[in-house]
């Protein structure tokens, strides 16, 4: 079950740090208690000016620690993120001005983890505002085989 999904009103400026079209997630040890996070799929991650930048979508995967300070948001999220996983339903996540981490490429192996950007919390794509956009830039990346399929 999907909990913690926000509507955020878009403004002026657009909250969320990433949006993406997840396939898998890879909880690290292990799905009971996990201190790492690979999050499969098509990205667009903000480019942390001011107003709706996003970079271009790519797949592959970030690779996220979690955050010590709030262990218990991260493993919340984490949740959510594999309850949409799969799915198709595009979500967005992180904060516009906070370190988003980086896409890594599918034969990259997992090493050194971004932190996890705790931020707006999930959010459903909108149907307004860039929601069109971001969400036909980021079915585009897939359809170019940007993610891993395995």
């Amino acid at each position: 079950m999907v909990i913690g999904f926000l509507s955020v009103p878009a403004g002026a400026s657009d909250p969320v740090g990433i949006y993406a079209l997840i396939d898998r997630v890879v909880f690290e040890p292990d799905a009971t208690h996990p201190a790492a996070i690979q999050i499969w799929g098509v990205f667009a991650l903000s480019d942390g000016r001011r107003g709706d930048n996003y970079r271009s979508a790519e797949g592959g995967y970030l690779y996220y620690a979690i955050d010590r300070s709030n262990e218990a948001a991260c493993r919340a999220e984490w949740s959510d993120l594999r309850a949409v996983a799969g799915t198709g339903h595009p979500i967005g996540f992180g904060a516009r001005y906070s370190s988003t981490g980086r896409v890594r490429r599918p034969s990259e192996a997992p090493a050194k983890p971004d932190r996890y950007p705790l931020g707006v919390g999930l959010v459903r794509m909108l149907d307004r505002h860039l929601g069109p956009q971001v969400h036909q830039e980021l079915r585009r990346a897939a359809g170019r085989g940007g993610s891993d399929r395995r």
